[in-house]
């Protein structure tokens, strides 16, 4: 009578102080380990949850229907040229000449031709690989996080269409009178920007040592960063420099159309 009651309160005792330690170091199936913080996975856009650009092929869009006049065209051009060669270049240039060609357009207009661009342009171009991912981590009890140099317009679209629970994204400064100045307001989400502002929205919205960076996702050697600052970084069909990159600080490779 005596041994039961006792037998069955040392099991509990175990079981809770198991379970303690458990917040500190289980592991998920990826081997990332699980605690009681808030755990993000950060996803980059461009090139990682869609094939491509799409500050470029927003910009060929625009010139295809005739906002976009050919002298500004060929400026984003030489922008492009310098990105994809590393060359010195600098990020918000290629925003700023874009909404320069729509400073005359109510914020309204911007948002409905941004809309038009997404869905005729951009929709086709998500990765299944990618919403399949974003919907795995979400049943792990992740935040997902769109992190982006794309603009604001663009990135609220596409938590909508993937199922990610918010985003971070490049705004576009407003005047006096809520109409486009033609530059970016703050910095361009870029790089290690792109550690910056998930931070910074970790420490919004959930709060000071609250959450940890258990997955990150992204295509380009800029976002190196942000990669680093994980606990697990996937590389998603990366360029020769990130490739290497990647080999070097053992991160995984993916390979998606």
């Amino acid at each position: 009578m005596i041994l039961v009651p006792y037998s069955l309160h040392y099991v509990w005792i175990w079981t809770n102080a198991e379970r303690k330690d458990m917040g500190k170091n289980e592991t998920s199936g990826d081997g990332v380990a699980c605690d009681k913080r808030t755990r993000i996975a950060a996803f980059d856009y461009d090139g990682t949850i869609i094939s491509g650009q799409s500050g470029a092929l927003f910009a060929s869009y625009l010139f295809a229907h005739g906002y976009l006049r050919l002298a500004r065209a060929l400026r984003l051009g030489w922008w492009g040229v310098r990105y994809v060669l590393h060359l010195p270049y600098r990020q918000g240039e290629a925003r700023e000449q874009v909404f320069s060609a729509l400073s005359e357009r109510t914020p309204e207009e911007v948002h409905r031709i941004m809309m038009d661009f997404h869905d005729e342009v951009l929709l086709r171009r998500y990765r299944q690989e990618a919403i399949r991912e974003i919907g795995k981590r979400k049943r792990e009890g992740c935040t997902i996080l769109l992190v982006s140099a794309t603009f604001k317009d663009i990135a609220q679209r596409a938590v909508r269409v993937t199922g990610a629970d918010d985003f971070v994204a490049t705004g576009m400064e407003l005047d006096a009178n809520g109409n486009y100045t033609g530059n970016v307001d703050g910095v361009v989400i870029a790089g290690p920007e792109k550690t910056k502002a998930v931070i910074g929205w970790a420490n919004e919205h959930i709060g000071t040592d609250a959450w940890t960076i258990a997955y990150s996702y992204a295509d380009h050697h800029s976002d190196a960063d942000l990669l680093a600052a994980s606990e697990k970084a996937y590389a998603v069909t990366p360029g020769k420099a990130l490739r290497l990159k990647a080999k070097r600080q053992h991160w995984q490779v993916l390979n998606w159309g």
